[in-house]
């Protein structure tokens, strides 16, 4: 097992695990000095491209940015989002697995549950290459946003389907939008560490898009915690830029690259 992925297992219940996403060479950068895990997800569709889901996210667009990540990425995690009906039967799951994990060089794929792939999980896990599963609110298959766990009965289930996805070889598991309830009890339960995403503090580690704490998404559900507002910032820093050429103060001397 690759030393990173047993360093991850060897913080349950001891470390809190940070985990954030990243789409490019240059964000990924400032993230690898502070996370355990970088992500390359796949809400890049609803964040960089403006789709309404993830749905459509295309392989090959995947690959090229997890390839720029890649570049900036040497203490942390890399782990790669497999976008939505790229692993919908072992052999393909495996093939374009190996497609990911040859072309980017990352550390570890992960797969949305839908309560029916474990096979899958199984395959690649065999073909060696390190799967991180997903359970509660899955966008690849899930239209309506809810938060899961509320019952008795639902929370069983999800027990269930975090067990069935730690035997088949995962080495982590994304807990998303569950009830602190739900996240104790599966978390307790598990021996592989649970990130949570809108799960309460139970869960081994956290991760949340990287827009959204930087105040660049427009999306900010309660989950969300605003740690900076960059939109602000970058639209005085335009606002400047416009009024400076407007007002014929940029460029200056300073600014040709030859002569005056």
């Amino acid at each position: 097992m690759l030393l990173k992925i047993k360093n991850i297992i060897k913080k349950k219940n001891k470390i809190k695990i940070v985990s954030l996403t990243a789409y490019s060479k240059n964000i990924a950068k400032i993230l690898d000095k502070y996370c355990d895990i970088t992500l390359v997800g796949d809400s890049l569709a609803n964040v960089l491209y403006g789709m309404k889901n993830t749905h459509k996210l295309s392989l090959n667009t995947m690959l090229q940015h997890s390839i720029s990540v890649r570049k900036a990425v040497k203490k942390s995690l890399m782990v790669v989002d497999m976008p939505k009906g790229t692993y919908s039967n072992p052999n393909q799951a495996k093939k374009n697995a190996k497609l990911i994990f040859k072309n980017t060089k990352c550390d570890a794929v992960k797969i949305e549950s839908n309560y029916k792939n474990f096979k899958i999980i199984r395959e690649i896990t065999k073909a060696k290459i390190p799967v991180m599963g997903h359970i509660g609110f899955t966008p690849q298959f899930k239209k309506k946003f809810k938060v899961e766990g509320k019952n008795n009965k639902e929370t069983k289930k999800l027990l269930k389907e975090a067990i069935l996805i730690e035997k088949a070889g995962a080495f982590s598991i994304v807990l998303e939008c569950l009830t602190p309830d739900a996240a104790k009890l599966i978390t307790k339960n598990l021996k592989i560490p649970t990130i949570g995403i809108g799960s309460s503090s139970h869960c081994d580690g956290q991760i949340l898009v990287t827009d959204d704490i930087l105040g660049m998404s427009g999306f900010y559900p309660r989950f969300v915690k605003k740690f900076a507002d960059l939109n602000s910032i970058i639209e005085k820093a335009v606002k400047k830029y416009s009024k400076d050429v407007k007002n014929r103060k940029f460029p200056e001397n300073k600014n040709f690259l030859y002569g005056k």
